[in-house]
């Protein structure tokens, strides 16, 4: 049995494709992995707050030293956390903005990549403390498309921030869906649809 933490970033409802997407997967895989739980995190319609220099202050020092106001401006972050290491697999809803990802996900993010609980810094770098064993899966939303070895590619800072700071605390297995060229005409929207669809069916038996 697994617990899956799925989360959805996008600011829309019904007419989000990462919100689409991400529920069509997570529906069919509870259908089929009926022993496996799934906690909802909507960071589109409930946003967490960004970092601040009182959160700094808490995240950097030692918690037998915190005051009591540092306790309490660290708790949502070590909430955040605890739900995040507590499970074992992770599905995220992403659209592209502006070429990288919402506000409210790397707000999320900044809660959540933190010194000492998500990642450790020594003489010798950095080390991630999230177990490496556990799988991610991302299913985006793109108005264009961004194929690697072309011009475009360099204009993707969405899936390459993902990879980077998700590796950066220790998670290297992660598979992305794109649902890109929505703003590229009919045709090629129905088509980048039916492939993500296909993508999220096979994901569904091999994830």
């Amino acid at each position: 049995m697994a617990n899956i933490l799925h989360i959805d970033t996008s600011p829309r409802g019904d007419r989000s494709i990462s919100r689409t997407l991400s529920y069509e997967f997570i529906t069919s895989w509870k259908d089929t992995h009926t022993d496996d739980t799934v906690t909802y995190r909507d960071l589109g319609h409930n946003p967490v707050p960004h970092v601040d220099e009182p959160w700094i202050a808490a995240a950097f020092t030692p918690p037998d030293q915190r005051t009591p106001e540092l306790n309490e401006v660290i708790e949502l972050s070590d909430s955040l956390i605890d739900e995040f290491l507590a499970a074992d697999r992770y599905v995220f809803g992403v659209p592209m903005y502006n070429l990288n990802i919402p506000s409210t996900f790397k707000a999320y993010i900044d809660q959540i990549v933190r010194v000492g609980r998500t990642f450790t810094m020594d003489a010798n770098g950095y080390k991630g403390l999230v177990d490496s064993s556990k799988k991610v899966l991302i299913i985006t939303s793109r108005g264009g498309t961004y194929p690697p070895g072309t011009p475009y590619a360099a204009y993707d800072f969405q899936e390459n921030y993902l990879r980077a700071i998700l590796g950066f605390i220790g998670l290297t297995e992660i598979t992305f869906i794109h649902a890109d060229s929505l703003n590229l005409g009919d045709d090629a929207r129905q088509k980048s649809l039916a492939l993500a669809k296909d993508a999220i069916a096979q994901a569904v038996t091999n994830w």
